[in-house]
């Protein structure tokens, strides 16, 4: 009788331990097909299963208490299992691995950092996660989940967008079929060029678009309103881009689905009629065909045909439109005016492709129009939030596309118009006053259109061809007002000097700063470069690239003008020994980061593949919050199509960022630019600069140092000293890592910008070893001393020829 009470409560234990583990799979809890595993609160379930017909075996989760099974996660969608053989297994790294009959892993986790205790656990909410077993809420130290490899179905709290930091890239791909579960055609994801919207692709195509968001939804979403059954959330911010919705009664099964026709329906599970009820389908017309309409013209479900043209608005080709072809679209009856142009208010509809856009999330609706109306490349604007009486700016560059009619969108568009263009019946309306007024303005625009375009040709006569603008998609600023601004170019006012001319702080009359890059009178280069900025860079938007406002190009007088950046640039900081104590640890990888994520950008998310050709130190620029935005596109070359790489007889730019293969042979790729990046990181760590270090043991330059100390075991000696008091051992590690691999003597060696990004932003990732970089050639002692300042946004431009020691 004294054994009984401990033998109970070994009993209960044992059944605490057991029900406690139905949710977990562990090292010593492998699952067999057969075996399952049950959320806590018996939510979902996951284990083996055949979709529909197939005989193909897969892992995945479903409800566990809903029938038929419906599955909302699948792992091994691309390499099925052909037997009942497999086992899911945690390895002792925390690595799920599926094994097949002749135990070959067909799929894993892919997590990077050990765990002592890892557990893969299966939440409530339908995530699968791995984390340590020794917390005691798994969702605090996750190290893998399933949220972040979504299949056909948004679950609640899951994320469509992407992870700045690491690059996570959340997006939903529809099954090919009931019975096959691999990617189909179509792609559900948010794209992130100017204001993020949500796309569906098929076969890379755009098929259908749901809007920018409007503070409340997707401006094309059917159902805009609030409602009792779910909240939706949309975050854009320095770390992340995404959407993602929540249910309010968690109790009620919901999922949203991109099935494999491209159809994204919200779907919620009706307990009487035990079935799906299609609460919601996104597509529900043939205006919903992206951009069916063409150019400024908007599309009407209920009208025959159902595309018209904007107000001020005419068929491109009238013969095509009358055969039901629209794509071509619309153009303006009248010519705009720059500066003298109105606006059309458009209300009830679906906002047009944000891809190339603006926004500002501070500014009012008045301040969005001023700023739009001052550039002539703007071609509408609206509030970015329409809550609470609406705020924010969101502006639209170049034309405008796939608009249709939404009555129950209360996001106005303001489309930019000749004033002529507007409603007459609003015009009869005015007062007297007001009508005179107008006339008054339209002579007034007459006479300085005219008084323009005299001045216009005599400009064109003066500079001749070399400057198109036709090329330019900038407003034109006047030199009267740019010497204003610059205390008629004050040497007051000089804040760097480049290799072209000066760089003047200036100031507008509205109080805006402004950094005036003048191209020399007596310099005879430059004008091919400052063309190439002009084009390449209005053509870019990204918050690590310099904005730039505009030009001036008057007479002689060449200039670009660009946001003033209030801390100069990179190199003001890391190589003065008086200020680099002022730039600790945390702004240095942040500012690598950013720098990273800009060069990101024009390789690969850009509308053109751009390579820099100039990435150094001194054309990086750092704002009032200390973040990074390169400048100076004047070297930079565009590559077109499928090109990868490109090859000049002219090889310009700054010895020691330079690549081997462009100094040398006039080879460049985005392999170039990433040689320069990694030059660019080991500065930024050591504080040192690579062509003018020295060292009493050797006469390598910073890259040689570099690999000494790396071959040695001694990488942490490479950090500058004054970090010592702020710098994060692994993120300086991994950064000198990263540095290394980016300055491989071989281009094919060194990796992509977007696995830079990556490998920055995560710490457990296990990273290549490096192998010897590039120019690993020790220097004789005079060269080692020699030296080329670099100002603050300077563009030292020299012709460098190696030669065979």
């Amino acid at each position: 009788m004294k054994g009984l009470p401990l033998f109970v409560c070994s009993q209960l234990l044992f059944i605490f331990l057991t029900c406690a583990a139905l949710d977990t799979i562990t090292r010593d809890k492998p699952i067999r097909d057969g075996d399952t595993i049950v959320s806590a609160g018996g939510v979902y379930e996951l284990g083996f299963f055949s979709p529909g017909n197939s005989k193909n075996r897969y892992v995945g989760i479903w409800y566990k208490k809903i029938s038929p099974r419906t599955v909302v996660w699948v792992a091994n969608r691309n390499i099925p299992l052909n037997d009942t053989s497999g086992v899911l297994t945690l390895r002792p790294n925390g690595i799920l691995v599926l094994i097949n009959s002749s135990n070959a892993s067909i799929w894993s986790s892919n997590s990077s950092r050990s765990l002592k205790h890892p557990k893969a656990r299966l939440l409530d909410s339908g995530n699968l996660v791995v984390s340590d077993g020794n917390d005691r809420d798994p969702e605090i130290n996750i190290v893998w989940q399933s949220f972040d490899y979504p299949g056909n179905t948004l679950l609640p709290g899951m994320k469509l967008g992407r992870n700045l930091v690491t690059g996570m890239n959340w997006y939903r791909s529809s099954w090919k079929s009931a019975d096959d579960p691999a990617p189909g055609e179509y792609v559900d994801f948010l794209d992130s060029h100017g204001y993020p919207q949500l796309f569906v692709l098929k076969n890379s195509s755009i098929v259908y678009s749901i809007g920018p968001w409007n503070g409340v939804a997707f401006s094309g979403s059917p159902n805009s309103k609030p409602n009792m059954y779910y909240t939706f959330k949309f975050v854009i911010n320095q770390q992340e881009i995404y959407y993602k919705y929540e249910i309010k009664n968690a109790s009620l099964p919901t999922r949203v689905v991109i099935d494999a026709d491209g159809v994204i329906e919200h779907l919620t599970w009706i307990e009487r009629s035990q079935s799906w009820f299609l609460y919601l389908t996104a597509q529900f017309g043939n205006c919903d065909r992206f951009a069916l309409c063409g150019p400024y013209a908007s599309c009407n479900i209920n009208n025959s045909p159902p595309c018209d043209c904007l107000r001020g608005f005419e068929p491109r080709y009238p013969n095509q439109w009358d055969a039901a072809d629209w794509s071509s679209g619309c153009v303006r009856r009248t010519s705009l005016a720059c500066g003298q142009d109105d606006f059309l208010k458009l209300t009830g509809i679906k906002m047009p492709d944000s891809r190339h856009s603006w926004y500002n999330q501070r500014m009012n609706l008045e301040e969005c129009k001023k700023m739009c109306l001052a550039d002539c490349n703007c071609t509408a604007y609206s509030n970015l939030d329409v809550r609470n009486g609406g705020s924010g700016c969101l502006l639209w560059f170049g034309e405008l596309i796939d608009i249709r009619e939404l009555s129950h969108n209360e996001q106005d568009l303001f489309v930019r118009v000749a004033a002529s263009e507007l409603d007459s019946d609003r015009k009869r309306r005015r007062k007297r006053s007001t009508l005179i007024a107008v006339i008054s303005a339209v002579l007034a625009t007459s006479l300085l259109s005219v008084l323009g375009w005299f001045s216009f040709q005599r400009r064109k006569r003066k500079t001749g061809s070399e400057v198109s603008n036709e090329d330019m998609e900038l407003p034109l600023f006047d030199l009267v007002a740019v010497t204003s601004a610059t205390k008629n170019f004050s040497s007051a006012n000089v804040i760097g000097e480049g290799g072209f001319g000066p760089v003047y702080k200036g100031i507008l009359p509205n109080g805006q700063e402004i950094a005036v890059k003048r191209l020399s009178k007596y310099s005879g280069q430059g004008i091919q470069e400052l063309k190439n900025e002009i084009v390449l860079i209005s053509k870019l938007q990204h918050r690590n690239l310099v904005k730039l406002l505009g030009c001036c190009l008057e007479g002689e007088e060449r200039m670009l003008i660009y946001e003033f950046m209030p801390n100069a640039s990179l190199d003001y900081f890391i190589f003065d020994a008086s200020r680099k104590a002022s730039l600790p640890w945390k702004n240095r990888f942040e500012i690598a980061m950013g720098i990273s994520r800009g060069l990101l950008y024009l390789h690969q998310d850009s509308r053109l593949r751009i390579i820099h050709r100039d990435l150094k130190i001194s054309n990086i620029l750092l704002d009032s919050g200390m973040n990074a935005k390169i400048s100076d596109f004047g070297l930079a070359k565009i590559l077109g199509g499928d090109q990868v790489e490109g090859k000049t007889k002219r090889v310009i730019g700054t010895y020691g960022y330079m690549s081997p293969e462009y100094a040398v042979d006039g080879k460049y790729s985005v392999k170039s630019d990433v040689f320069s990046m990694g030059v660019i990181i080991l500065e930024i760590v050591s504080g040192r600069r690579n062509r003018r270090f020295r060292h009493l043991e050797h006469h390598h330059n910073l890259l040689g140092h570099a690999w000494l100390l790396w071959t040695e075991g001694k990488a942490l000696e490479l950090m500058d000293e004054c970090l010592e008091e702020s710098f994060s051992e692994s993120q300086v590690f991994r950064c000198i890592q990263v540095g290394l691999l980016c300055v491989q003597k071989l281009p094919e060696d060194r990796p992509t910008m977007g696995s830079v990004v990556f490998w920055l932003g995560n710490e457990d990732m296990v990273l290549p070893q490096p192998k010897q970089p590039g120019f690993f050639v020790e220097r004789n002692s005079l060269e080692s001393t020699e030296s080329a300042d670099e100002g603050c946004l300077s563009n030292t431009v020299s012709l460098t020829v190696l030669e065979p020691r």
